[in-house]
């Protein structure tokens, strides 16, 4: 069956929601500690949300230097599927697997709701159960989810096709150019605020959209093996 590590670092949250996403598509969860220095065989990493260390410094810059982010940081340039969900997402900021970083919410205010997204690339490790235009509602939850870059970078992405999701219906936090989610050029890289993993069955949230990310990755280690 196809491994898929969860981290846990001190502080983190939904640890057990992705472990159990990762299990609702199909795969096996494998825990892995902030300072295991070995990925136990996974075939896929994901990085879940939460307050890593207690987000001081800033969010997800002590995690960057968890023994585990070395692992990490290794398997995902030699191509390995990496998921960065919300604190997730603000550690591969960090860690400079992904340009640009997170900070805080425009209107100082901490917010949770159920959030409409737009796939704007379906290419990628984690989005190729979706098309381009799909249109996803998944809980968001974040006190420091403001995604910027300079306008260089912002370009880059933009035309490198690296958005891979787009806020829909208002920014929530102030995100430039309403960018929910983005990845590294080879696609094997995805971090976004929103949260997936609370979207994957119809009996809690607001149904099953963010199936999809789990059953892509899914999909792309069966298909390569």
């Amino acid at each position: 069956m196809t491994r898929i590590g969860v981290v846990t670092f001190p502080g983190s949250l939904d640890d057990i929601d992705a472990a159990r996403a990762v299990r609702v598509a199909g795969a096996d969860p494998v825990p892995l500690w902030h300072g295991d220095h070995d990925l136990r065989g996974v075939d896929a990493i994901v990085l879940p949300g939460g307050f890593s260390y207690g987000d001081y410094l800033r969010c997800g810059a002590i995690a960057r230097f968890a023994p585990v982010m070395a692992e990490v940081i290794q398997a995902a340039g030699r191509g390995m599927p990496v998921l960065g969900i919300c604190n997730g997402f603000q550690v591969l900021c960090e860690s400079h697997l992904l340009p640009g970083a997170l900070i805080r919410n425009d209107h100082r205010r901490f917010v949770c709701r159920d959030q409409r997204l737009r796939v704007e690339n379906a290419t990628t490790a984690w989005t190729s159960s979706y098309a381009v235009g799909d249109e996803l509602v998944v809980p968001l939850k974040n006190g420091e989810g403001g995604y910027v870059a300079d306008a260089a970078t912002l370009d880059r992405l933009e035309a490198e096709h690296r958005v891979v999701v787009r806020y829909l219906g208002g920014n929530p936090n102030g995100s430039m150019r309403d960018i929910a989610g983005v990845s590294n050029e080879s696609g094997n890289i995805v971090g976004l605020m929103p949260h997936p993993e609370h979207a994957v069955e119809s009996l809690c949230g607001p149904g099953t959209d963010g199936l999809g990310f789990f059953s892509s990755v899914l999909q792309g280690i069966l298909t390569r093996a």
